[in-house]
């Protein structure tokens, strides 16, 4: 579950202060973000993954308190609870695909058969590139590496931010459902955060900011 009270960010003195909109996710429900540019929606996500702190109001996630916790407790609770795919690309350069996505799951301290990381891959039609270098990957690529390394670990909540920007149209379908499947599997809330309007009819709730 998932709620946003009261929540506002100011970057710094001389920009505007954002104001968000209250939010109640109940368990394993998906919300789709809509907005454009420069409109905050990053940075809404953000505030989610306990990346950045808020100057007023709180974020409950399964009841914890994010913006109340110490940052180790911060860095452990989103390690374990929260898959994060982003508009930017976050591989490790020096390792391959499939090591991009073990050092996920060694970091989440969560294990995962070598078997269903190869059928996550197939699934994003990655699995002929599992020993690929990050830097031999094209840019639909990268994201589509962003959503597996985002699931893995099956997180409580999946935060994704313009997960389809770089993908055709075949492609965008097949992540929005692997996104959505993943959530189903475990329960999960997935909150996608997007200017793209081809995935809205995928989602039951959504809000524009």
């Amino acid at each position: 579950m998932i709620q946003i009270e009261n929540l506002t960010y100011q970057y710094n003195k001389s920009e505007p202060i954002l104001s968000f909109p209250n939010i109640t996710l109940n368990k394993g429900k998906n919300l789709l973000i809509l907005g454009e540019s420069g409109i905050g929606k990053s940075t809404l996500l953000h505030l989610l993954a306990g990346l950045i702190k808020p100057i007023t109001g709180k974020i409950l996630i399964n009841e914890i308190t994010l913006n109340s916790l110490k940052n180790n407790q911060l860095d452990q609770f989103r390690g374990k609870n929260i898959g994060l795919a982003f508009q930017k690309k976050y591989a490790i350069e020096s390792l391959n695909l499939m090591n991009n996505i073990k050092a996920r799951l060694f970091f989440s301290k969560v294990v995962v058969s070598d078997e269903r990381i190869e059928v996550l891959l197939k699934q994003l039609d990655l699995f002929d590139l599992k020993e690929s270098k990050v830097s031999e990957l094209s840019e639909g690529q990268l994201q589509r590496l962003s959503i597996a390394l985002s699931v893995i670990h099956n997180p409580q909540v999946i935060l994704a931010d313009e997960p389809t920007s770089s993908l055709d149209d075949k492609n965008c379908k097949v992540v929005i459902k692997l996104l959505k499947k993943h959530a189903k599997q475990t329960n999960a809330n997935l909150i996608v955060i997007t200017h793209d309007h081809r995935i809205k009819p995928f989602f039951q709730n959504s809000i524009k900011l």
